[in-house]
């Protein structure tokens, strides 16, 4: 199959005119540059990097409750729903989210996982027939971590998870954890654990971005959750520059699951550039999963997103990575191909 338009090539996203030629092994054969009619933009899938789709069924509940009164375990509005809500619910609106996910151009989620080993399994059953890599990062047993595809701790303020990191390990699967979202109380605790990943980092010092920069730790960053739950606004330029970021859209009961609103959003707010942003949206999200896809390059799996460039909405962009980035939305794809 081949494609046509303006193709956001490589790790730096370089603008090209021409075709995108995938094989019958479903990989990226050429990228052909040459004069073309179509105005179509054509980029690399969207991986969304931290998600809670479990909380799909109480979407825009709790308006005006802090952070711990949204979240925390065991008793935060999120975790009573859950327990009053049946299998059937949730697993009916997590597939919806993740149908939504999928019609945005995302390929996966990295789902910080409740509910134990069952909990993985209802996952499992909302992404059956939804093409789209559904990853569950278990919380709550290493039997849990086991049956998904790794672990995903609440914070190291709230237990010790040196077993369950020396689990992962064992496992050879990743070890993800929430730090520095509310305060820095549990940022050297969750570095302490070595993990493959932080999420949020809103309230780093001095000691954590150097620690930062010399384990080189990715992390995923969530700026329209920590707004909405009143937490501050991730230091992004600053840990741009001492690791690599990822972008994640976290709870679903906060934050539509779009990566076109969060890459705006951050763009909006931030001084990192359309091409950093872009990257942390697609690219990095899937080194950081170590997915098979990324950026588009022969060699590549090609999962890709193909927008309507002549919509009413991005005719007559000039600038195709900032469009993306800064305008673009649902209603602009033309076309989602992650099973070439």
């Amino acid at each position: 199959m081949e494609r046509t338009g303006t193709i956001l090539r490589g790790r730096e996203l370089e603008p090209v005119e021409g075709r995108i030629v995938i094989d019958d092994d479903g990989r990226i054969e050429a990228i052909e540059e040459e004069a073309v009619e179509s105005s179509d933009v054509i980029l690399p899938a969207f991986v969304n990097a931290h998600t809670h789709i479990g909380d799909s069924i109480a979407k825009e509940a709790g308006g005006g409750l802090s952070l711990e009164e949204l979240v925390a375990p065991p008793d935060g509005l999120k975790h009573r729903l859950l327990r009053q809500a049946s299998r059937e619910e949730l697993v009916s609106a997590m597939r919806r989210s993740l149908q939504f996910m999928r019609r945005g151009g995302t390929a996966a989620c990295l789902d910080f996982r409740e509910g134990g080993v069952e909990g993985v399994r209802m996952l499992e059953a909302a992404a059956e027939g939804v093409e789209i890599d559904a990853l569950s990062f278990a919380r709550g047993s290493i039997e849990a971590m086991d049956a998904g595809d790794g672990f995903g701790a609440s914070g190291a303020n709230d237990a010790d998870f040196d077993k369950e990191r020396t689990a992962t390990r064992k496992a050879g699967k990743p070890f993800g954890i929430h730090a520095g979202e509310a305060d820095p109380s549990d940022l050297n605790g969750a570095l302490d654990l070595d993990p493959d990943f932080l999420v949020h980092v809103v309230h780093p010092e001095p000691i954590h971005l150097e620690r930062i920069a010399d384990s080189e730790i990715p992390i995923v960053v969530c700026p329209r959750s920590n707004l909405v739950t009143d937490v501050g606004f991730p230091p992004v330029t600053e840990l741009a520059e001492r690791t690599t970021l990822a972008l994640g859209t976290d709870n679903v009961m906060l934050n539509s699951p779009s990566m076109f609103r969060e890459m705006e959003f951050l763009a909006k707010c931030s001084d990192l550039s359309a091409v950093d942003v872009l990257r942390m949206a697609t690219i990095n999200g899937a080194e950081l999963a170590d997915l098979e896809y990324g950026p588009l390059e022969s060699g590549q799996v090609g999962r890709f997103v193909v927008l309507d460039g002549d919509s009413d909405n991005l005719a007559g962009v000039r600038d195709p990575v900032r469009a993306v980035v800064r305008r673009a939305g649902v209603d602009d794809v033309r076309e989602v191909v992650l099973d070439p």
